[in-house]
């Protein structure tokens, strides 16, 4: 991004510039949420609600932003979350996204409903020095899913990231409202031998997107199921979805190596509690801090990242990471550190 362009001081003024530049469908398919949007508003607000006590007179002039996850070691403890679609907003898309993370020493979690294949995102991570995790739903046909399983593996991925809220497609009106279909051009490129003629037409009255995709979701999704992805995979399984604490507890008594504490950026149930641990809700390095302090060993990035593609591309989601990195030891110093 260079320096004639505008200042980007804060997380909003890359959302600002994103909506500028994204057409409406795919503005709304990032930044919607499901129903009333309930959830979304929350997710914000629950941070805002949440203040911090400094400690004086501490030494600050250095602090240590570092964290270990999986035998691997990160300048901070913000990682990017798994979004879809990124060519939407930007022509290389996923690649532009982690040639971001590595501009910024971010760990990255690709989507399996990317718009480009996870093999020459692997390989674009593996030439950046980036660490990619994949992440996977359990499909209807356990054929796809140990096809992508065996393909993560094989590019070069760290661990696997099961998503466990999506038994179906959360009620997302403004998907619905604008007959959401990928743009010509863009496939779920994971995909392409489930493409075509089964996608539905948007004159159907809902969205292509949510009518395709809801087949294709095993909503008979278990313990057992998550127990055999397990016994499957050569890498670690982190869980991500988790709401209570039980299920917590359970996922990692199955063998789960990690939990990410979500509710899928306020898309999927309505009137769910806020994400406060790792995913939702987090637009500032304060936010970082809070999430940190209550706990998580770190947090995940979504739709800021979108903004930042959608914005300057892979400068732009380095830009939003560095920017939130700043923020967070910026945000440890004025606090001494904790």
């Amino acid at each position: 991004m260079s320096s004639n362009k505008k200042q980007f001081l804060t997380i909003d003024d890359f959302r600002a510039e994103a909506a500028s530049k994204l057409k409406k469908a795919a503005r709304d398919y990032y930044n919607c949420g499901s129903d009333e949007e309930l959830t979304l508003a929350r997710n914000e607000s629950a941070f805002r609600r949440l203040l911090i006590r400094p400690r004086c007179l501490r030494d600050v002039s250095e602090v240590d932003t570092s964290v270990e996850w999986y035998g691997e070691k990160f300048r901070f403890p913000i990682g990017i979350a798994p979004t879809a679609f990124h060519r939407m907003a930007e022509k290389n898309g996923e690649l532009s996204t982690v040639r971001g993370a590595a501009l910024s020493g971010s760990v990255m979690i690709a989507s399996s409903w990317s718009t480009t294949p996870i093999e020459p995102m692997a390989h674009e991570a593996k030439q950046k020095n980036v660490t990619l995790w994949f992440q996977l739903y359990v499909y209807k046909d356990k054929s796809i899913t140990t096809s992508l399983l065996t393909r993560a593996q094989d590019s070069g991925c760290k661990a696997i990231v099961l998503t466990v809220d999506t038994p179906v497609l959360g009620n997302r009106l403004a998907d619905a409202r604008n007959g959401f279909s990928l743009p010509d051009g863009l496939t779920f490129a994971n995909f392409t031998t489930l493409q075509s003629s089964q996608m539905p037409s948007p004159s159907e009255g809902q969205s292509a997107f949510m009518k395709y995709v809801g087949t294709q979701i095993d909503p008979s999704l278990n313990w057992q199921v998550l127990e055999w992805l397990i016994n499957n995979s050569k890498l670690p399984v982190i869980v991500k979805g988790v709401m209570r604490g039980d299920d917590a507890e359970e996922a990692i008594s199955r063998g789960a190596k990690g939990i990410i504490v979500s509710n899928h950026g306020g898309r999927q149930m309505d009137s769910a509690p806020a994400t406060v641990f790792i995913d939702g809700g987090i637009r500032n390095g304060r936010d970082v801090f809070k999430a940190i302090a209550l706990g998580a060993s770190g947090v995940f990035i979504g739709r800021p990242v979108l903004w930042g593609l959608s914005a300057g591309g892979a400068e732009g989601v380095s830009s939003v990471m560095k920017l939130l990195q700043a923020e967070f030891e910026h945000t440890m110093r004025l606090a001494g550190k904790f």
